[in-house]
């Protein structure tokens, strides 16, 4: 809500790279359409992909982990979550598919946000779906055990007025059409971060209204390319840059530039996986992907994904990771552990179908 204050939006100055960032994104957002018409069929395997990685990296990203294999049943609503992990995944998935089916009907507005955040705990014998009681603060952790508080978020008293506040002064802002939608949608989601109204799952509702704005401004690529898999690869950047778009919030002297810059560098990364892997998927067996299969397939030891990027010259991550997911639904591989030390082996019995 600081960031649209009128006089504060009517002082921001963008420099000629930022205006080349828009301009960018208003082109791949211009292009989008040409893909939809063209590949339905691919789209469709990515969506599916997106789903898993989104609610994977979203929960992931707040130190909520389940098991792979325990994972992709909980997303096709093939088993009931067992723990609290994996209720809190199976909640961000029913949140997560209310935002792909109906984000264009839905306002941004604090019954939406209350009602987002009571989908995360609705497995769980916490109830979702209230403004925090208590004050909270935004802490960073160190390896060697060591604390420091990054920021002070709003006290509980102010939160309803304040939440109330963004949304209004949003939607003003909105209606105005004088700022890019690529300059509100991350200014909003600043904004509620820095308000942080809950007691916990304010990332994760975050990340679910930033995909319900790009909705109504016709940004889909969040439904086919997951963008939480891209901040918590990302992690660092992404809270350095909150961290100092946030410093002086709370009297309205805050530098903006720093959350936008990540923001916009999300989406253009976003896209070009977007176009990536639509071509990838769409022309079949192209050299790239028989390249990283026979890399892989000729292992006899458990291998990481960094070491197939090695070996395959010119070969991004992002594909790298697709031809992976791929060979693991033919049952020719299987991930070991999570996150960043993951490794994947050969499945006993695997058939080569591609």
């Amino acid at each position: 809500m600081h960031s649209f204050n009128p006089d504060y939006l009517q002082r921001l100055r963008f420099s000629a790279e930022h205006v080349a960032t828009l301009r960018m994104l208003g082109e791949f957002h211009g292009k989008q359409s040409l893909y939809f018409r063209q590949a339905p069929e691919t789209l469709k395997k990515l969506r599916q992909a997106a789903v898993i990685e989104s609610a994977e990296s979203s929960n992931r990203l707040e130190g909520v982990t389940v098991e792979p294999s325990r994972l992709e049943l909980l997303l096709h609503k093939q088993t009931d979550p067992r723990n609290r992990s994996e209720q809190e995944v199976a909640g961000y998935r029913d949140a997560l598919a209310l935002i792909h089916e109906s984000a264009r009907e839905m306002a941004f507005s604090p019954n939406v946000v209350l009602q987002l955040h009571g989908l995360l705990y609705r497995y769980m014998a916490q109830r979702g779906g209230q403004w925090k009681t208590t004050q909270n603060e935004i802490i960073e952790r160190s390896p060697d055990g060591g604390t420091r508080v990054r920021f002070t978020p709003t006290p509980p008293h102010l939160v309803t007025a304040q939440i109330e506040d963004l949304a209004n002064l949003y939607t003003a802002a909105r209606d105005s059409g004088r700022q890019d939608p690529l300059v509100l949608v991350p200014l909003a989601m600043l904004d509620f971060l820095c308000i942080h109204p809950f007691t916990d799952g304010n990332g994760r509702v975050a990340r679910l209204l930033t995909l319900m704005l790009l909705y109504h401004f016709n940004y889909d690529v969040g439904r086919y390319i997951s963008l939480e898999r891209i901040v918590e690869e990302s992690k660092e950047s992404y809270y350095r840059t909150l961290e100092a778009s946030s410093q002086g919030w709370h009297k309205g002297s805050h530098d903006v530039m720093p959350w936008l810059e990540y923001f916009w560098g999300v989406l253009i990364r976003a896209y070009r996986e977007f176009e990536e892997r639509v071509k990838v998927v769409h022309q079949g067996h192209g050299a790239k992907t028989e390249q990283v299969r026979v890399a892989v397939l000729k292992r006899s030891e458990p291998f990481a994904i960094s070491d197939i990027e090695a070996e395959c010259a010119g070969v991004s991550r992002d594909m790298v990771r697709y031809v992976l997911r791929n060979m693991r639904e033919d049952g020719l591989i299987a991930v070991i552990g999570r996150g960043r030390g993951a490794k994947w082996r050969h499945e006993p019995g695997g058939n080569p179908k591609r």
